[in-house]
């Protein structure tokens, strides 16, 4: 834990009390979306402290030409980046003309945030005294709109509380913004035209290169005491900007307040040359609507969502608020109603790995949409993946593969590789198999097959063709080997035979091979069809076959597990327990190379493996691998504490799976891995879900039923989540001893509980 600050309460994520040192912390941890456009919980005033200022357009990205000293071939040329988007947000507030701004008030008080979950908006109250020596009582509260996902919605109020003042309202929008993160300073956005009319304001922006057009615009209204009031504000506008200034004498105790409504409207839903009017659209419709009725349209939207996605924890407050942040922050950047869109690993909360899509969409994401949302949202996931199957093949292409072989993208935005560091774009091949999970998942969850022979089997056919073309005979094993790649544990690179990335490319080609027969013998149209688009022969898949049948595994008879990879026992096996607190973490304070030499392990791999196909081994061989890896792991990835913990649920080590479920659900809360000013880790928060339906709560699919082994950390009294199985809701309520179901429907539902069927009756509590 590095931050605790953060107030611990059910439903809302709070701070007290101003300390600079938090502000871009914060700024990640209270950032706040609509799945279409998010941004950092910047203030709306101005501030000259040190600030992380973030807004993000949902599938709006840059092709940030990579900095390298040297170039490779096959290497990518660019890393798609998130783009800082026009800021609409910003208010600058002027008392007795001087600036409201918190890094230079003479004095901060009643400073408060709070991140309201359940209703799905942030608020921040303080009063100042400003160099000035006036002291006001300032009120701010903002939402984007689950409703209208185009708009965003600002309720700022200041009130005088020691004399009379004359306050400013300054809103503005300006596209003249800069990216955090980039690599030649590059300008991303060319400013189309700015323009005003009424108390509407608009700026025309496209970006650079991928000529995204967009509109950023705002409209806003005043009031005193609650009542409008009617300011002709003064007008200032240049070629990236545009601002209204409305001034007001205020007595004191006089509440002055302005509701500021601005978003954006994209050429991904309207033709580019009518944004503005779809923008005067989005603004009448607000203004007609007002503030309070679109929160309260709000509330309700978000009610929608806790109905189904809400975890419940009761007798632990910090736990209890560490799994809502996370569903919170996940139907924050995807509710899954787009498939061109999909889930970058921050989100909307910053710009870190670019904002695009890796595998941890396919590996951890997709469970819990599939259980939250109805399994349309899935679907759209593995339509995303379809979609960009041509450009998995060009990948594959570029690197020396042929006949349609498919390496999909480590990171992406339109199918296209976009990472550069090689050790992860030319090694990190392990992805291909999640793609080819996720499709065996979400057929084994929702029992909807008709995905693979409409687009999932020509994903499949070109996944097995590449593991085909990138295994080699070794005649020293007479087995076929993977070499030079990196694991899921990315602090081993260029090792041979890594045992996880060998078992699933095993795997995937076995199950390619399964449903090209299922197709054939059921479904002979779509069969036909794709074989005569993908030229695959029965010799062909003889070939694959060669190579899973025949695929090396490494070993150690002496620790009787599989190894990592062939080197692994050549390494100095300090354990993690050894090494000097003050060392950590090891990618902050050590080279790579010593990484790299070094025994740790960034995440959970050979156990990645275990965790995908437990049902391929027996839990004695599951208490092995995970007694001799875990030792080594030291959990620098977010993806890593939400597989321990499911695992150590499974082994019933209850004390450990609850400690590594708080660290995955508090992870950026607390801030484990000092990096959460750069924003949270969005895609590891469904493996949060996880850790409480799959390790606690031990939910499985089990000869094609719900299975269910629950259990309870002793620190609460009981738990419960909801499931949405086969267009059936199941509500699982587990307390000290027992075990309650809940159905919605009309019909029975057989589970397995302990190994035992239960039929679950609509409408009827169902204890065991």
């Amino acid at each position: 834990m590095n931050l605790d600050y953060i107030i611990p309460n059910d439903w809302s994520i709070l701070e007290e009390g101003f300390d600079p040192n938090n502000v871009k912390a914060s700024e990640s941890i209270f950032s706040i979306g609509n799945g279409a456009m998010g941004q950092r919980a910047n203030f709306e005033e101005q501030y000259s402290g040190p600030t992380f200022q973030g807004s993000y357009i949902a599938g709006v990205y840059y092709p940030d030409k990579t900095r390298v000293g040297w170039w490779k071939n096959g290497y990518p040329e660019y890393f798609a980046k998130v783009l800082n988007a026009p800021n609409w947000i910003g208010i600058n507030v002027f008392i007795n003309d001087e600036a409201l701004d918190l890094h230079t008030c003479k004095k901060i008080e009643n400073f408060k945030r709070e991140l309201n979950m359940k209703e799905g908006w942030l608020s921040r109250s303080f009063i100042a005294t400003l160099q000035n020596d006036v002291k006001v009582e300032v009120s701010v509260k903002r939402f984007l709109s689950l409703d209208i996902d185009e708009l965003g919605a600002i309720n700022y109020s200041v009130k005088p509380l020691n004399s009379d003042a004359t306050i400013t309202y300054r809103p503005y929008i300006d596209s003249g913004i800069t990216n955090e993160d980039t690599n030649w300073d590059d300008k991303f956005w060319d400013t189309l035209n700015v323009s005003h009319e009424n108390n509407q304001a608009f700026i025309q922006a496209k970006t650079m290169k991928t000529d995204f057009y967009t509109c950023t615009f705002m409209e806003s209204q005043v009031f005193i005491d609650g009542k409008s009031v009617i300011i002709e504000p003064n007008i200032s506008a240049d070629s990236n900007s545009a601002s209204f200034s409305y001034s007001y004498n205020v007595k004191k105790d006089q509440t002055y307040t302005i509701h500021k409504f601005g978003g954006y409207t994209v050429d991904r839903n309207h033709d580019k040359y009518e944004l503005v009017s779809a923008a005067k659209m989005v603004l009448n419709k607000a203004t007609k609507t007002g503030f309070s009725a679109l929160l309260e349209a709000q509330k309700n939207a978000w009610a929608k969502i806790w109905d189904m996605a809400d975890i419940t924890i009761n007798g632990d407050v910090k736990a209890q608020q560490g799994i809502r942040f996370n569903i919170f922050h996940l139907n924050q950047t995807y509710l899954g109603t787009d498939a061109r869109l999909n889930i970058g690993p921050k989100g909307f909360t910053g710009e870190k790995y670019g904002g695009s899509t890796y595998w941890d969409t396919e590996a951890y994401c997709i469970p819990f949409y599939m259980a939250t949302k109805d399994q349309k949202v899935a679907r759209n996931l593995l339509t995303y993946r379809y979609k960009h199957l041509e450009k998995a093949i060009e990948n594959a292409e570029k690197l020396g593969f042929s006949n349609g072989a498919a390496l999909y993208p480590m990171v992406t935005m339109n199918g296209e590789e976009c990472h550069n560091e090689w050790e992860i774009t030319f090694e990190e091949i392990h992805r291909n198999g999640a793609i080819a999970f996720a499709i065996f998942n979400y057929h084994r969850y929702t029992g909807d097959f008709s995905y693979i022979p409409e687009m999932g089997l020509e994903v499949l056919i070109g996944i097995a063709r590449f593991w085909h073309q990138r295994a080699n005979f070794s005649t020293d094993k007479n087995k076929y080997v993977i070499l030079g790649v990196t694991g899921p544990n990315e602090y081993e690179n260029n090792v041979n035979n890594n045992w996880y990335t060998n078992y699933i490319a095993q795997w995937c080609i076995n199950y390619a091979v399964e449903n090209i027969n299922r197709v054939a013998s059921e479904y002979d149209t779509d069969y036909t069809r794709i074989m005569n688009k993908v030229k695959l022969s029965k010799a062909e898949i003889k070939e694959w076959q060669e190579v899973a049948d025949n695929m090396y595994f490494p070993y150690s008879e002496k620790h009787n597990v599989y190894l990592q990879q062939d080197g692994f026992l050549d390494k100095e096996l300090i354990t993690v327990a050894d090494l000097d607190k003050s060392q950590r973490p090891i990618n902050q304070k050590w080279s790579w190379d010593r990484i790299l030499r070094s025994p740790y392990i960034k995440q959970a791999d050979t156990l990645q493996g275990f965790y995908f196909f437990e049902d391929q081994f027996s839990t004695e061989e599951l208490k092995r691998h995970f007694d001799f890896y875990e030792p080594f792991t030291v959990h620098e990835s977010s993806l890593s504490p939400c597989v321990h913990s499911i695992q150590a649920a499974k082994l019933d080590r209850m004390e450990q799976a609850y400690t590594f479920y708080l660290r995955t659900s508090r992870l950026d809360l607390d801030d484990y891995n000092h990096e959460v000013h750069e924003g949270l880790h969005i895609t590891s928060m469904a493996g949060t879900w996880m850790s409480i339906v799959e390790g606690f709560g031990g939910m499985r699919i089990k000869n094609d039923m719900l299975s269910f082994e629950p259990k309870i950390p002793e620190q609460w009294e009981g738990y419960s989540f909801k499931v949405n199985f086969r267009n059936r809701i199941l509500k699982v309520i587990v307390n000290q001893g027992k075990t309650h179901f809940e159905l919605d429907g009309d019909e029975d539902l057989s589970i397995m509980v302990h190994g035992e069927e239960v039929i679950i009756s609509p409408n009827k509590l169902v204890t065991v």
